[in-house]
């Protein structure tokens, strides 16, 4: 049985290594292929606003949708850990409600911790939501939810009041309790800076290399988005241009009379049975294992 990743595991690799590689996930299927590529943590994000349901911004993701998404990452993840995200207005109004949005994600959408968007305003909601034993990861510099309030999506602690106060953040959430900390869209400096400066870990994107770990939407890293290339994305592999290649082909053949043939087909006898059509979630073709072996 593979060790399930916990929150005391990931504080330690603050000091002990290696790296955090966290990834986003949506589905169970892209949940357990990931996992089986050997990722820590599947964060469900709210950016499925964007890269799923293929709105401009994050600000309309429920918190119901929340759990919907998370219930799904749940079912697949044996190893790894799975966070969810706090949407837009499910904690922002005050700490109760924070609490009790937190507490829905893990009872409803089966994560195992919150993802919280915000500095030194929502470190009461950090304190509130620790203190009921939900594990917190806070999230500064570029926050997607702050997107109107910070004229678009921007760099942030460019300067050097900017950067003392995001530090400032940075301790202050960290006492209230976080585990953890997303740097989003910072310079590598104040990346660097932050991760020293601090005893709970930190996940990057596009805050240098410097920090505990680094974080990316799945669909960004596996190349879905042949015109989309943010600076701070490293594509992995093109599995957007393999999904166009391998839909052509069975166009060409359902239109060419190709496919099906005999062999996928069933006879008229009494035993024909329709087996295989879905694997359990628990399942993989040979050769999709852990390369670890864990």
């Amino acid at each position: 049985m593979a060790h399930k990743i916990t929150v005391p595991d990931l504080r330690a690799r603050k000091t002990q290594g290696p790296k955090i590689a966290m990834v986003t996930a949506y589905d169970a299927t892209m949940a357990k292929l990931l996992e089986a590529g050997g990722a820590d943590v599947l964060l469900v994000g709210d950016s499925l606003g964007m890269v799923v349901q293929g709105l401009s911004n994050t600000l309309p993701v429920t918190l119901d949708e929340m759990c919907y998404h998370g219930r799904a990452v749940a079912r697949a993840a044996v190893r790894a850990h799975v966070m969810g995200d706090l949407p837009f207005m499910s904690y922002q109004a005050s700490p109760e409600r924070a609490v009790e949005s937190a507490g829905k994600l893990l009872k409803e959408g089966g994560c195992e911790s919150v993802k919280l968007e915000g500095g030194r305003d929502f470190a009461e909601h950090v304190r509130r939501i620790t203190a009921a034993s939900i594990p917190v990861m806070a999230h500064i510099g570029l926050t997607p939810q702050s997107v109107h309030a910070m004229g678009g999506f921007k760099v942030q602690g460019r300067g050097a009041e900017a950067a003392e106060r995001l530090l400032e953040d940075a301790k202050i959430l960290e006492q209230a309790g976080a585990f953890g900390l997303l740097l989003e869209g910072i310079p590598s400096e104040l990346g660097a800076r932050i991760t020293a400066s601090v005893s709970i870990p930190t996940v990057g994107i596009g805050a240098g290399p410097d920090c505990d770990g680094q974080v990316l939407v799945c669909y960004d890293f596996l190349g879905m988005y042949p015109d989309l290339r943010p600076r701070f994305v490293k594509r992995f592999a093109e599995v957007g241009d393999a999904i166009v290649d391998a839909t052509r082909a069975y166009v060409a053949e359902v239109q060419g009379g190709a496919f099906p043939t005999e062999a996928h087909s069933f006879g008229s006898g009494a035993k024909a049975e329709l087996t295989g059509n879905r694997p359990v979630i628990g399942s993989l073709p040979p050769g999709y294992g852990p390369a670890s072996g864990e």
